[in-house]
């Protein structure tokens, strides 16, 4: 089977670990990059020796690519996955997956419509100590889980990344959007359920236009109650997850990896250490599950409907910080668009 041709649409950060995950991807490779700035695009497009273009719709008009990875702001995922959709490109669309609900929706129905793959890139899947504490989880190591804790920090001073993520209108929001999706997908993801009720606080520090902390609690459908703290400080870095069970508790932390603290009084077990090559290997088995789910080889392994579900979730929490008030989520997702 021939390779499936890639476009890079965004050459950034994330768009530059795109491109180094395919050199160990086989079955794919990078024949076109797209940025809005030429430099940029050229940088990550030089050594896979793929075109460059600084207008995404060029890059989907070219006849270069079979599939796409959308790697720009949030605010504009949206039309460049309808115009890859409308040329019949599957598409990785990077987290979160749009700025609301609604659009999410317009981005699913345009990838169904065309019979093309949306598939999106929540990293926390594919990161071994995450994806080592998933498979205890559905191991039933565990038991049943009684409460989920999630505090993360991060420095979101200007400066600390594009000028893009304090907007609110390009970014969706502030340190939630950017970094609370990561907490809301795994917490959706390693319980296997949706939230029902939210209840949430914001702050804003240094003349900001968009959030810096957000504490939430989420209560799932199944009634597990979830705490999730997001935090902008200049402290040493801190993602720590705990999932704590009827037989005990896991813990997936920077600088320990995934751990299994048995409620028996044995020794914790050591699931998955963590490694400098954690984050290229997420990115590359993300990569290799897109292109096996493309060729129809595997299902989608986080598909549009799992992603308009993080957003909703995401949405309620700002809702609850602007309202003081505890938002209810429906259960299923029904969103119209029109």
């Amino acid at each position: 089977m021939s390779d499936i041709r890639l476009g890079l649409i965004g050459a950034g950060a994330v768009g530059a670990l795109h491109a180094d995950a395919t050199t160990g991807t086989p079955g794919l490779r990078v024949t076109a990059v797209c940025d809005l700035d030429a430099t940029t695009a050229h940088r990550v497009a030089g050594p896979l020796a793929a075109a460059v273009f600084t207008d995404h719709r060029a890059l989907i008009a070219s006849g270069l690519v079979d599939a796409v990875v959308v790697n720009t702001p949030h605010a504009l995922h949206t039309g460049i996955v309808t115009d890859a959709a409308a040329a019949g490109l599957h598409v990785l669309v990077e987290k979160p997956m749009a700025t609301s609900t609604r659009d999410c929706t317009l981005m699913q129905r345009a990838c169904e419509a065309a019979g093309v793959l949306l598939f999106v890139g929540h990293i926390q899947h594919f990161l071994p100590p995450m994806a080592a504490a998933k498979a205890a989880v559905d191991a039933g190591a565990i038991g049943r889980i009684l409460a989920v804790h999630d505090w993360r920090t991060t420095d979101y001073r200007p400066g600390s990344r594009p000028a893009w993520f304090f907007d609110r209108a390009v970014a969706g929001g502030g340190v939630f959007f950017n970094i609370g999706t990561h907490c809301v997908d795994r917490l959706l993801w390693l319980t296997g359920s949706q939230a029902v009720a939210v209840t949430a606080t914001a702050a804003t520090r240094g003349g900001l236009p968009v959030e810096t902390d957000v504490l939430a609690r989420l209560e799932l459908a199944d009634g597990t109650a979830c705490h999730i703290a997001v935090t902008s400080v200049l402290l040493p870095p801190r993602d720590e997850l705990t999932v704590i069970g009827e037989r005990g508790t896991l813990l997936v932390a920077r600088g320990l990896g995934a751990r299994l603290h048995p409620d028996d009084g044995s020794a914790p077990v050591l699931l998955a250490a963590e490694s400098e090559d954690d984050v290229p290997n997420a990115f590359r088995d993300q990569l290799t599950a897109f292109a096996a789910a493309v060729r129809g080889e595997r299902p989608n392994a986080v598909t549009a409907d799992y992603g308009r579900r993080v957003v909703q979730t995401v949405e309620a929490v700002y809702a609850a910080c602007a309202t003081g008030q505890p938002q209810i989520l429906p259960t299923p997702l029904e969103v119209p668009v029109g």
